[in-house]
């Protein structure tokens, strides 16, 4: 399974709707990753462009883009941006690719 850092950023409105009746939003989140084939790993508010953070396993591609896709319609959230991740061992294993991959640069 691939690993994926899911982020997003809150409406205003959304927001405000949180402060008056707040609510744990990762075991909202949980069932949807679940029907998607995954899990929930973690989940983390944040400071900055995005205002919770997620780390979700999901059989591939396809299902990570599907997650991203469900929050769109709800008009809670302005922004989402899904980070695939790679294992220590995977990036290691793509870095000795690249050694292979004998890739010149332009004006070389």
């Amino acid at each position: 399974m691939a690993h994926y850092m899911i982020q997003a950023a809150y409406t205003n409105d959304a927001w405000g709707r949180l402060v008056q009746r707040p609510e744990d939003r990762a075991e909202a989140l949980r069932p949807v990753v679940q029907r998607l084939g995954g899990q929930l790993l973690a989940w983390y508010y944040s400071f900055g462009d995005y205002d919770v953070m997620a780390l979700v396993e999901l059989p591939n591609n396809v299902n990570a883009a599907a997650l991203s896709m469900a929050a769109a319609p709800a008009e809670a959230v302005r922004a989402v941006r899904t980070t695939p991740l790679m294992t220590p061992d995977e990036g290691f294993d793509a870095m000795l690719l690249a050694q292979g991959a004998k890739y010149v640069p332009p004006g070389a």
